[in-house]
């Protein structure tokens, strides 16, 4: 099969034809129709995740129809539609009993723990407990961009941050997580201040949902001005970015009893940043972080995009081809895009 293969970290990214993958016993092989482009893809292709082993095929966010599946697979046939979750769980330790696969102790990740969706195929594990089937109303592309980013905001939002109508929700970092968690919060009626330092992506967070912007290279305190106009601080905020002024701004900028929503993934020399500790002691803030979004939990979100609530297509911002991904994906760290790139042609 095609695939984008590189062999050093930080290294050249090339074209290759590699061997097809095989199904395990619980697992499918899926040919992929559509795959989006995510920050989590340059981290990994920068040498931030221990879980990589070179050489490596990247990408971990996909939608394609089943072509092989393993014999124990129960509820899957070649054919079928589907996406999956980032966090693939094994369904039997103790959290995946627990229902929470988001956070596995033997989790697969395609495109870190073995090769990705930047390619014509890609193999994935325990297909009963991770496989999700994707109703005929939502394209491959649309379901491509669940897989990482909106889940993660999904979850963040309405499991983690457990957001209500009328709430201050401040979102800090409008990438693809970002405009996600903008949309989701506004969906379900809370007043969305987004931060950002584009201005052509604060204006598409205007127009996903965000009540008003604020320009973080131009604002001469983030933080007070959250506070300004949320009458004493955010109800709930969510540092989508993974950077420590953007952490450390999301916890100052909580109203007393907040909660401070980790999304963006802090990685390299920010895995410990500086946070405000006699704040969240006083205020007795929450800290919370957010990890994807189990498979069985998808039906309430897909409900929502079938019904139109939700509108993930708006995110994208174009569609690419395999080879563009060449030149796009060093560049993810740069912030060109104000939307999602997907890659659907191989």
């Amino acid at each position: 099969m095609k695939a984008l293969v590189y062999e050093n970290f930080e290294g050249a990214l090339r074209i290759q034809s590699v061997p097809d993958p095989t199904p395990s016993d619980y697992g499918v092989v899926v040919k992929v129709e559509a795959t989006g482009l995510c920050l989590s893809d340059w981290h990994g292709w920068m040498g931030h995740d221990p879980d990589i082993k070179l050489p490596h095929v990247p990408g971990h966010e996909l939608a394609g129809t089943v072509a092989a599946i393993g014999k124990n697979v129960v509820n899957f046939n070649i054919g079928d539609r589907v996406t999956v979750p980032f966090v693939c769980g094994c369904g039997t330790c103790g959290e995946c009993k627990s229902g929470n696969h988001q956070v596995c102790d033997h989790q697969s990740q395609p495109g870190f723990t073995h090769w990705g969706s930047f390619a014509e195929y890609v193999a994935l594990d325990y297909a009963d407990t991770n496989l999700v089937k994707i109703p005929d109303e939502i394209t491959y592309e649309t379901a491509a961009i669940l897989g990482c980013r909106f889940i993660t905001a999904f979850r963040a939002v309405v499991e983690q941050g457990k957001v209500t109508g009328g709430q201050y929700v401040a979102v800090h970092g409008c990438g693809g997580v970002g405009l996600s968690a903008i949309m989701i919060a506004n969906a379900l009626g809370a007043h969305v201040i987004a931060v950002d330092i584009n201005e052509n992506t604060l204006s598409l967070a205007k127009a996903l949902g965000a009540m008003d912007t604020i320009n973080a290279q131009k604002s001469a305190d983030v933080v007070a001005e959250i506070k300004a106009l949320t009458f004493g601080g955010a109800h709930v905020s969510l540092d989508a970015l993974g950077n420590p002024t953007t952490c450390f701004n999301s916890i100052a900028n909580l109203k007393k009893r907040g909660k401070h929503v980790q999304v963006g993934l802090m990685a390299g020399d920010h895995k410990h940043p500086k946070i405000p500790m006699d704040m969240v002691i006083a205020n007795e803030l929450e800290i919370l972080g957010s990890h994807g979004m189990q498979a069985f939990k998808y039906p309430e979100m897909l409900k929502m995009i079938q019904l139109g609530k939700l509108q993930p297509q708006k995110l994208i911002e174009r569609t690419i081809s395999l080879e563009n991904a060449i030149t796009a994906l060093p560049n993810m760290h740069k912030f060109e895009n104000k939307g999602v790139l997907v890659i659907n042609s191989f």
